[in-house]
């Protein structure tokens, strides 16, 4: 009996949800190269159990660590030590995802009453698939909703294909929500999705792309690292496959390409946030992708979408090399960008992956390009570290609606240049 008790207190213990409170989120500004690697140390001290939201890699770039409460006092003296200076970015994270919780409740409940879908709230994964189902009856003639696979913990991965007919056309690819805790992300793509079936036939540039082109978009990309930031822990970042010989569980999917993989800026610690896997392709979900996207043989462009930081970037991030294509990439990248700008001045940075943030190997993007697929993009959505991970929803609706523009550029320049 005793053992029973025993097990349901365990099981009950690592079901629950977990807590930030009094954890923080530090703003570091370094000065000096001894800064940078002083910090690259910070990140290998595994008892403190930091997570850096931003890495230390230049003097350029500031770098953001989510410290645990019981950490504080130990970091901010090892700081001061190195007289490495700091700022409070978030005081208590706790404060910010209990209100993020409340106003998801208010939401639903409403939601409910209303019978309604609201694109300026954070929804559960459950609420995302059904709201497909929704969009796919009300644009039968434009929308379809096909599974491309299972995830590792057995989740339908669906990808909605907007198309006006036709057999593997030229097409867009688009997914969100690969780091699953970058909720801003599924929100921008769920919005996206709706604002292609809506402006069809409106739109005449969107209306023209689509006679001749086929969009597709997953908006779930890591379907169980997703679901698990709202059942267990919000900061979760990787999926949820197990790692042989270790207790710590997930890879970090973008780190899991056959792409430079295990290369500079991915981790061999199953416990790492950057963790690379066994090996290339090894995370089912990468895998659906990767078998969609070869057999269908005719993806024109790949755009990736993150946060946070605002950044537009190409490939490569394994390598600090040009690809042959950077001078175009770079125009493209900078008039999409031009266009965000100007709804409400929001500033993003254009660059290589390498160049732009640093160097990280076996991602997404710079697969699809060593595959052919040109115009290969990943976006960094807001913000620049107020709130990083915890943007507030009402940002989505801003945040979607300028990176419309940029999405639509890349979407037009991809159609009157074919290759």
């Amino acid at each position: 009996m005793r053992g029973l008790w025993l097990l349901l207190v365990w099981v009950g213990v690592s079901q629950a949800e977990r807590v930030f409170t009094g954890d923080q989120v530090l703003r570091v500004n370094v000065q000096t190269e001894k800064h940078i690697h002083i910090l690259k140390e910070l990140e290998t001290k595994e008892e403190w159990e930091l997570d850096f939201w931003l890495h230390p890699v230049s003097m350029e770039l500031p770098i953001d660590i989510h410290v645990p409460y019981s950490s504080l006092a130990s970091v901010k003296e090892y700081l001061h030590q190195h007289d490495i200076l700091f700022s409070v970015m978030i005081n208590n994270l706790q404060e910010l995802l209990d209100e993020e919780k409340a106003e998801m409740s208010e939401n639903e409940t409403r939601e409910r009453g209303t019978r309604s879908f609201n694109f300026g709230a954070y929804h559960r994964l459950e609420t995302i698939y059904s709201w497909m189902d929704t969009l796919v009856a009300q644009y039968p003639n434009l929308v379809t909703k096909q599974e491309i696979g299972r995830s590792y913990e057995n989740r339908p991965m669906y990808v909605l294909k907007f198309s006006t007919g036709g057999n593997k056309r030229p097409a867009i690819w688009m997914d969100t929500g690969i780091h699953s805790r970058e909720w801003v992300s599924q929100a921008t793509g769920v919005w996206t999705a709706n604002k292609i079936a809506t402006d069809y036939g409106k739109d005449a540039s969107l209306t023209s792309l689509l006679k001749t082109m086929d969009i597709y978009m997953l908006l779930l990309a890591n379907p169980d690292g997703y679901a698990y930031t709202h059942s267990n822990d919000r900061m979760w970042r990787k999926t949820r496959s197990r790692n042989v010989g270790s207790t710590c569980r997930g890879v970090d999917p973008n780190r899991n390409w056959d792409a430079g993989f295990a290369g500079p800026g991915a981790s061999r610690n199953p416990c790492s946030e950057s963790y690379h896997g066994p090996s290339a392709h090894s995370e089912v979900e990468v895998k659906n992708v990767v078998n969609l996207i070869k057999s269908h043989g005719n993806f024109k462009s790949f755009i990736s979408v993150h946060a946070y930081s605002q950044l537009l970037m190409y490939p490569y991030g394994y390598s600090c090399r040009n690809v042959p294509h950077m001078s175009e990439l770079d125009a493209v990248g900078r008039a999409a960008v031009q266009k965000l700008t100007s709804l409400y001045g929001t500033r993003y940075r254009v660059g290589s992956i390498c160049k732009v943030i640093y160097q990280a190997s076996g991602g997404s993007i710079d697969w699809s390009y060593n595959l052919g697929i040109k115009y290969s993009y990943a976006f960094e959505l807001r913000d620049t570290g107020r709130y990083g991970f915890i943007l507030p929803a009402n940002q989505i609706i801003p945040t979607a609606t300028e990176t419309w523009l940029a999405l639509k550029h890349i979407m037009e320049y991809v159609r009157d240049h074919p290759y």
